[in-house]
């Protein structure tokens, strides 16, 4: 292999293992909500249960909107391998968007389907905990 072979097989190698890694922390952000959702329900305060479960919907949106630039980096790599080494953070830079562009991309992130999966249904559990109390 030559250098730049070996520089982007690298480069490709890093950004899945991240990639991966995201995924696992957003697993982990789902059960912290779900834990949350439980635990704050039961201890009757299901306005801060549903607060924090839009929260951590909203990290998990974040999480993904990163996943996904590095997704992009990665198709990116595997159409032109031999020219494109080692440009992920000037990539970003020169395609960032502003404040409401980033906003509007996580708000995008964390309507898909398997980003919202468990939150709505956390937070209509914990309306039906609060209703069921009232």
């Amino acid at each position: 292999m030559k250098p730049e072979s070996d520089a982007l097989a690298h480069e490709w190698a890093t950004l899945q293992n991240n990639i991966e890694h995201y995924e696992r922390q957003a697993l982990w952000v789902k059960l912290l909500a779900i834990v949350l959702a439980a635990q704050l329900g039961w201890l009757g305060w299901p306005l801060l249960g549903m607060a924090m479960v839009l929260v951590l919907w909203l990290q998990e949106a974040i999480f993904r909107t990163s996943q996904s630039r590095l997704g992009e980096r990665i198709l990116e790599l595997e159409q032109h391998p031999q020219t494109r080494s080692h440009q992920l953070h000037t990539a970003w830079q020169a395609k960032r968007p502003g404040t409401v562009g980033l906003v509007r991309e996580y708000l995008a992130q964390s309507l898909r389907p398997t980003v919202a999966f468990p939150y709505p249904v956390l937070v209509l559990v914990l309306i039906a905990v609060m209703l069921a109390r009232a």
